[in-house]
């Protein structure tokens, strides 16, 4: 067992090696080294805004690993104080199929999403800076995102941030950033305004449907990090050029990509994968807005789940269970 105070220490202090493992395993995602079935989706009758979410994955290559993360969301928690997701991840070996690992997951969630977003950001920008970050959505995995492009050292002399819910920015403000960098953060009054004037734009919400319809709002041509994939309007994404982490995986469960290949009847608004991106094979102009969508792979948690564990059991911080397996059958 590793639990999560470990694997946030261990994120902490290596957000370089972390982002390096998810975008290793974007590449191996390239040359057909993983395995990434569709995820699955667990949903309630009287809950239509929860969900918990299975998402199965295998790695293969020189360190071969099997497994699974097991998400809930339910937005309701906030309301009681508590975070919205909580998470395990389980990890297997590949010769055998046992379990030997169990893990927190919610933070190798965020932080995966976290490195996936920094890691496009950069790409898709061509350096680390932004003269204006705007974060619609101050949750648990924005706060990582501002985390990994401060750990990485990227300058931002701006910040604008936006919340639904109007408590939530200034909360966010006072826990995800030093004191001496606050006055450099604002809370903005509206959703547009922080649209028009950032050129590096985070959506970390949990809209459950598309809320952002005017193309005009992005005329400044932003890189947007799409990371809660229903934000945009299908016109919004059909004006952009649109980098993915997987075709057929973002094209599902209706999200703002899949909206739009319903509505335009094919998938050539897609520019790229963030692999051909990291490749050079792949390239979007600062000419439109580029959105970066990613899906959310189960091979990225398996991953960072990987990396995370190797490092606690060098450092002797993982628990064990003797005798969890009855092997006397």
């Amino acid at each position: 067992m590793v639990s999560g105070n470990v694997i946030r220490r261990l994120i902490e202090e290596s957000p370089e090696e972390c982002v390096k493992a998810v975008e290793d395993v974007y590449l191996a995602g390239h040359r057909g080294e993983v395995v990434c079935p569709n995820s699955y989706f667990l949903r309630f009758p009287d809950r239509p805004d929860a969900r918990i979410i299975a998402l199965p994955a295998h790695l293969g290559g020189g360190d071969p690993v099997s497994g699974i993360k097991w998400i809930a969301s339910y937005p309701a928690n906030i309301r009681q104080g508590i975070p919205r997701a909580s998470a395990v991840i389980v990890l297997n070996r590949a010769d055998n199929g046992y379990p030997f690992a169990c893990l927190e997951g919610s933070i190798i969630s965020a932080a995966r999403t976290a490195a996936s977003a920094v890691s496009a950001a950069a790409a898709l920008s061509g350096g680390r800076r932004a003269g204006t970050l705007g974060i619609v959505g101050t949750g648990l995995i924005a706060r990582y995102v501002v985390s990994f492009l401060s750990r990485l050292g990227w300058e931002i002399p701006e910040v604008l941030l936006f919340d639904t819910n109007p408590a939530e920015p200034e909360r966010f403000r006072e826990v995800a950033f030093a004191p001496e960098r606050r006055r450099e953060v604002h809370v903005a009054k509206d959703l547009e305004s922080v649209v028009r004037r950032s050129d590096l734009l985070v959506f970390t919400t949990s809209a459950a449907t598309p809320h952002v319809h005017d193309p005009g709002w992005f005329s400044h041509a932003p890189v947007v990090l799409h990371l809660s994939l229903r934000d945009l309007s299908p016109r919004v994404v059909l004006s952009s050029f649109n980098v993915v982490d997987s075709v057929e995986h973002v094209m599902s469960a209706g999200t703002s990509l899949h909206l739009a290949e319903q509505e335009s009847g094919g998938r050539e608004f897609v520019t790229g994968t963030l692999a051909q991106v990291l490749l050079g094979q792949r390239t979007a102009p600062r000419t439109k807005p580029i959105v970066f969508s990613p899906f959310g792979m189960g091979t990225l948690d398996l991953a960072v789940a990987r990396w995370a564990y190797a490092r606690a059991e060098a450092a002797g911080d993982v628990v064990w269970i003797d005798h969890f397996f009855d092997m006397t059958r």
